[in-house]
């Protein structure tokens, strides 16, 4: 590889300095020992090496990366097996590359008024280019994850539930909903934590209002000082039966919904 650019030794050494330079750290820096080390001894590069090589021998940073058994596509699958107690948002790798199984060709006779099947409605499946789906309008929306010990909207959205939050409404509505189920649920950044609930607001203090059928109970916050709404829950993705978290600790008992707060 180096040698197929025309690079010697001390050029890829020269180069790396060039780098360490401009990001104003050594750590960038490859030594003539050390990248004979790399080369012959199979050492494993830092991260601050291997991005100054990936510059100098125009390698993708992501699928060298893989060389040594890091797949950054894997990163959301490995999440998955680790279920923190607090909720928080979601900021995880997203590739730009690679490809998704999608449904490609559904039954046109299927009446989607009612309830369906998918797995037998769907009858051919096909691979779909990361890249085409930058045409979707994902810019206005952040995910988040409900904590595994979480239960303030419990059992409306449960722990470990993931949440489509549009960013765009960040305005606490006062009205404009008949039922518990249209009534907006969002998600809030506080000090050093996250909230996902129902909000109501009188002057600077935001009510921070639990599912009635949770046993937590409601908190008062400062709006100017605590709080920034990060935006409306306007989607969610969550078990319909209860979970429980390998660490998860003990289990909450609910309040009836008919107990005074």
């Amino acid at each position: 590889m180096r040698e197929g650019l025309g690079l010697r030794y001390r050029d890829v050494e020269h180069a790396a300095n060039i780098i360490a330079k401009r990001r104003k750290s050594s750590d960038f820096a490859v030594g003539l020992s050390r990248l004979a080390d790399i080369e012959n001894r199979g050492v494993i590069p830092s991260i601050h090496r291997l991005y100054s090589l990936c510059a100098i021998y125009r390698l993708d940073f992501e699928e060298t990366l893989s060389w040594y058994g890091v797949e950054l596509s894997e990163i959301w699958a490995d999440a998955t097996h680790v279920h923190p107690p607090n909720t928080h948002p979601i900021d995880l790798y997203e590739p730009k590359v690679g490809a998704v199984r999608l449904p490609l060709q559904i039954d046109p006779g299927v009446d989607f008024n009612k309830t369906q099947f998918l797995s037998r409605i769907i009858q051919r499946w096909g691979s779909i280019p990361l890249i085409m789906l930058n045409s979707l309008d994902l810019e206005s929306s952040r995910y988040g994850m409900i904590g595994w010990q979480d239960t303030r909207m419990s059992p409306l959205i449960r722990p470990g539930a993931v949440v489509q939050i549009d960013m765009e409404q960040r305005q606490i509505a006062s009205s404009g909903w008949s039922s518990e189920y249209d009534r907006p649920v969002y998600f809030l950044e506080l000090r050093g934590a996250y909230a996902c609930c129902w909000c109501s607001r009188s002057g600077d203090q935001l009510f921070l209002q639990p599912h009635h059928g949770s046993p937590d109970p409601p908190e008062i916050v400062s709006f100017s000082r605590d709080v920034d709404v990060i935006g409306r829950v306007v989607g969610v993705a969550m078990h319909l039966t209860p979970q429980v978290s390998s660490n998860a600790g003990p289990e909450k008992r609910a309040r009836a919904a008919s107990t005074p707060r």
